[in-house]
């Protein structure tokens, strides 16, 4: 079973940095692909970050490649989403992840996550 809570989360201003962290509290974390997810008021959730496993393969939407990077610590079962440069339109509810993908499309689409976070919030102000 997976567990997972996100913490982070606050109001910063464009340009800042910002660190997600999402814990898991069960047992299966290593078996999973962990993805970070974000949901704007009125959008539907989109795909930002995804690491595998085993920590060799990393995704990214095109609107963060360069800004944001995924990262886990197995002894601590966390992943982490660094966010640097941040812009409001950064600005959304994030959500942690858990997956057993089989293809790459997997790692990108949220139905395919068996295991959700709460979400934590971040803002952008300009």
């Amino acid at each position: 079973q997976v567990r997972l809570v996100e913490s982070g989360g606050g109001l910063v201003q464009a340009g800042d940095p910002l660190r997600l962290s999402c814990a898991d509290s069960g047992r299966s974390f290593m078996s999973y692909a962990m993805g970070w997810f974000c949901q704007a008021p009125g959008k539907e959730r989109e795909f930002v970050a995804t690491i595998s496993w085993n920590a060799k393969i990393t995704y990214y939407a095109d609107s963060v490649k360069g800004r944001f990077t995924i990262s886990r610590d197995s002894d601590k079962n966390t992943v982490y989403l660094q966010m640097n440069s941040l812009k409001p339109e950064d600005t959304a509810i994030y959500y942690c992840a858990a997956s057993k993908p089989r293809y790459y499309s997997d790692y990108l689409t949220p139905s395919m996550y068996e295991f959700w976070g709460q979400g934590t919030q971040v803002t952008v102000s300009s």
